[in-house]
C-alpha cells in the first residue's frame, strides 16, 4: 500500500493545474487592488513549510518587482506586542490550515497596524483567511501526510502568480507548461543509489538564488520524514566557513538550478567533489549529475524562476524514499501533528 505522502506527492500536477484554472482570476482582481493601494515594502509571515515558500517569495518580490522584503517574527507581534509603521507595506500570511496562531495573530495585528493584507491557505473558512483582506485557496483538497508536499508547490505557484500579475502580465506558456512538466518530472525522473544513506545521521542541502528556498525545503523534509540531521544552506553561505565540516564521505545534498544560479551551484559540485564528499545531485544536466553518488536528473527545462516548483519534487521523493528505507513512516513523523500551535 503507497503511504498518502506518496500519493500526494504524485497528485501535485493536477493540483498546479486546479490554480491555474480555478485562482487566476482572483489573482488578477487583488493585484488590481493593491496596485491601485502602492506599496513600497513587503513583510512575509509563515512557518515550516510555508516558510520557505516565503524565502522563495523574498526572492520574487526583490528581483522581480524590486520591492524590499523581509521575512517576518511573529515573535515581535505575539510575545513583545511590538509596534510600527506599515502603512503602504503589504502583509502576506502563508500557512497550510490557516489556523496557525502567531502566523493570524501577525496578519491581524499588521492590519490593525496600516498594512494591506492577504493570505494563502488550503482552507476558505480558515482564521486565517478571515482575519486578512484579500485569500488564495491553494485548491490542493486535504494533505493526509503530516509532511507537506502539493501545498507547498501550491503556494510557490500562487506566490508567483501574484508577483505575474502585479506585472501586469498575462500566464505564458511557461507557466502553464508546469502541470504537465510536473507529470514529467514524477513520471521520468528516477533516483538512484539512495540506499547507501539509509544510515545518515547528518547532512546538508545547498542551492541557490530561488532554490535556496528549495534547499531549504528538503533539509526540513529530511528532518520529518527521516530523522536525520539536515541544515539547508545557500551555495554562497556554505563556502563562508561551513564548508569546513565537509570531508571525505560527508552527505551532500546539491541542487543545481538553471539560470543564473547554475554557474555557482555547478562550481560549489566540482568543490565538494574534490573534497570527497558524498554527493547526491539534483540538476537537469546529466554531466553534472554524474559528479554525484546518487543522482536525479530533472529531465524538462524552466526559467529559474518556475524551477522551484519543479526541483521540489525530488527532493520530496528522496525524504520519502529514505523513509522507507529507514523503516519510518513518513505519514507519521513522531511528535509531529498537522496543525502545529505556536505563539
Amino acid at each position: 500500500m503507497k503511504s498518502h505522502m506518496y500519493s500526494e506527492i504524485h497528485e501535485q500536477p493536477e493540483v498546479l493545474a486546479n490554480i491555474l484554472d480555478e485562482e487566476w482570476g482572483r489573482v488578477l482582481s487583488a493585484a488590481r487592488i493593491l496596485r491601485n493601494r502602492g506599496f513600497r515594502f513587503a513583510m512575509l509571515a509563515a512557518r515550516g513549510t510555508s516558510d520557505n515558500a516565503a524565502l522563495y517569495a523574498k526572492y520574487l518580490f526583490e528581483v522581480l518587482l524590486g520591492i524590499p522584503t523581509a521575512l517576518a517574527s511573529p515573535s515581535t507581534f505575539t510575545l513583545y506586542e511590538g509596534r510600527m509603521n506599515l502603512d503602504e507595506v503589504l502583509v502576506i500570511g502563508i500557512s497550510q490550515s490557516g489556523e496557525s496562531k502567531d502566523i493570524l495573530e501577525t496578519v491581524s495585528r499588521t492590519r490593525e497596524l496600516g498594512a494591506s493584507t492577504l493570505a494563502i491557505t488550503n482552507n476558505e473558512e480558515s482564521s486565517l483567511a478571515r482575519a486578512a483582506e484579500i485569500h488564495f485557496y491553494l485548491h490542493a483538497g486535504k494533505e493526509q501526510s503530516v509532511a507537506a508536499t502539493k501545498t507547498y508547490t501550491a503556494q510557490l505557484l500562487l506566490l508567483y502568480l501574484l508577483v505575474a500579475a502585479l506585472q501586469e502580465e498575462e500566464l505564458g506558456a511557461d507557466v502553464r507548461r508546469l502541470p504537465d512538466q510536473a507529470r514529467s518530472v514524477l513520471a521520468e525522473g528516477r533516483w538512484e543509489n539512495t540506499a547507501r544513506y539509509r544510515y545518515a545521521e547528518h547532512l546538508v542541502v545547498s542551492s541557490r538564488g530561488y532554490n535556496f528556498a528549495t534547499a531549504k525545503e528538503a533539509a526540513l523534509k529530511l528532518m520529518e520524514a527521516t530523522y536525520v540531521v539536515a541544515q539547508g544552506f545557500s551555495a554562497a553561505d556554505l563556502m563562508h566557513g561551513p564548508i569546513a565540516m565537509i570531508g571525505r564521505d560527508f552527505p551532500v545534498v546539491t541542487v543545481v538550478p538553471p539560470g543564473k544560479a547554475r554557474p555557482g551551484a555547478k562550481d560549489l559540485v566540482e568543490e565538494l567533489a574534490d573534497r570527497g564528499a558524498d554527493l547526491v545531485v539534483i540538476a537537469e544536466d546529466q554531466a553534472v549529475v554524474d559528479k554525484g553518488a546518487a543522482g536525479f536528473r530533472v529531465p524538462v527545462s524552466c526559467p529559474e524562476e518556475l524551477s522551484p516548483i519543479l526541483y521540489a519534487l525530488p527532493a520530496q521523493l528522496l525524504a520519502h524514499d529514505l523513509a522507507l528505507l529507514k523503516g519510518l513512516n513518513p505519514d507519521a513523523p513522531r511528535g509531529l501533528s498537522k496543525v502545529t500551535e505556536t505563539w
